[in-house]
């Protein structure tokens, strides 16, 4: 079972209740700049409505918590058991995910109500056992939960609003990130030999970042930062998304088959993207975003490098603060930087690991053991948050995971070559 909820990345004297309040506050705070209407649409099956996030991440808190730990407990709607589940099947059947778009009702303002009926559970038995270890770790994971989802929600509200010829803002008054030039990209070597990978357990972990193990690192150099939209414009105009040597033979079939040549959200032109304060001119000394596995993949063998793996990346992050642009800068986009600082923040940066289980991993007991275990298949790694995650919610040793072909999220790019210099 994770960690207690008294270690969930915050001032150690932080109160259980207060974690709670803290992190459900933020969810609703997020969604204050959009209409009802925003809030229904689903523009791709990857994509949920902003509604659906605010009721699943309550609907994890009542199914698992409440209905576990208090007597008696009287589910808000029991309809609400179907219409919110995503995918744990041991905990019953769920409304089609790609039909989550089909749900008018219930109504924003209903689910708001839900929220709040929750909500005043859960502070009442907080209030009562804030020393129940098993409770606390319940709530650990299901504050880390809403986290996940608050990202999702950003992300997947940004694709819906993509998709209108009026090309809203999600807010019109994000601040643009400042223009600043970068360090001319280089490598450092990595370290190599046998290094202990995954959690350290000290503080809130998933479980599939366990168990702690040795791995095998060669002799590797890791880039000293992101690679930019400048950078990757070059890697477009040079034609390399019709060179099919530089592509895997699923990720060239993709780009054929989905028409891709250039990162989501770019212009024809190359010269603006659309982002969650709407429309802007693409920075280049900005990392690129919004780039698949197999985009960067092809990129890194145009630079003639690679992808790193996921434990020379956790390696290489293990010691740097946790610290960069993340949700909490505010800018809710990828900004200019340099060095050490970039391994957290602006862009999730895809791994060439695929998502497997560690050797020994034991997956958590019942329904909460289908969180992470049962998708480590067919997944690429990717590491170190975005600009929409919250600065107290990754670390080092945490594992993201998704299809290679996608590229909604804020996803990136930074390079890797064997050997030493």
């Amino acid at each position: 079972m994770a960690a207690p909820a008294d270690s969930v990345h915050r001032d150690a004297v932080e109160s259980l209740s207060a974690q709670y309040s803290r992190v459900r506050a933020l969810s609703v705070a997020l969604v204050g700049t959009l209409a009802p209407e925003d809030t229904v649409v689903q523009s791709m099956p990857d994509v949920s409505p902003t509604k659906w996030h605010l009721a699943h991440v309550t609907w994890f808190f009542e199914r698992f918590v409440l209905e576990s730990f208090v007597t008696g407990y009287r589910r808000f709607d029991d309809d609400y058991d179907y219409l919110f589940n995503s995918y744990y099947y041991t905990a019953g059947q769920m409304h089609a995910r790609p039909k989550r778009g089909m749900l008018s009702r219930p109504t924003l303002a209903r689910v708001f109500d839900y929220r709040s009926h929750v909500d005043e559970h859960m502070q009442r038995l907080l209030d009562e056992r804030h020393d129940d270890a098993k409770l606390a770790a319940v709530v650990a994971l299901g504050l880390n939960h809403e986290q996940q989802h608050q990202e999702l929600l950003l992300t997947d509200i940004k694709h819906v609003l993509s998709q209108s010829p009026l090309q809203p803002a999600f807010d019109p008054e994000l601040p643009v990130p400042p223009s600043r030039p970068v360090d001319a990209y280089s490598f450092v070597n990595g370290a190599s030999g046998i290094h202990r990978a995954g959690t350290t357990g000290d503080g809130f972990h998933f479980d599939n970042e366990t168990p702690r193990h040795d791995t095998l690192l060669h002799e590797h150099r890791i880039g000293s930062r992101l690679i930019t939209n400048g950078e990757f414009r070059e890697f477009v105009t040079d034609g390399g998304y019709a060179e099919s040597t530089l592509w895997l033979s699923d990720g060239w079939a993709t780009v054929n088959q989905e028409g891709w040549d250039r990162p989501l959200y770019w212009s024809e032109d190359l010269a603006n993207e659309f982002t969650l304060g709407g429309p802007r001119a693409i920075e280049d000394a900005a990392p690129v975003t919004h780039v698949s596995f197999y985009e960067a993949d092809a990129y890194a063998r145009w630079a003639g490098a690679r992808l790193p793996t996921e434990f020379e990346w956790e390696t290489a992050a293990a010691d740097k603060p946790v610290e960069g642009n993340l949700l909490q800068a505010g800018f809710l986009h990828p900004v200019p930087g340099a060095g050490a600082t970039q391994f957290f923040g602006d862009v999730w940066e895809w791994t060439s690991s695929p998502y497997a289980p560690y050797p020994g991993f034991v997956p958590l007991d019942g329904s909460l053991g289908e969180y992470n275990g049962k998708f480590m298949c067919n997944q690429m790694t990717a590491r170190g948050g975005s600009c929409v995650t919250s600065s107290d919610h990754v670390r080092a040793s945490y594992r993201n995971f998704f299809y290679p072909h996608m590229r909604w999220q804020f996803f990136g790019i930074r390079l890797a070559k064997d050997g030493h210099g």
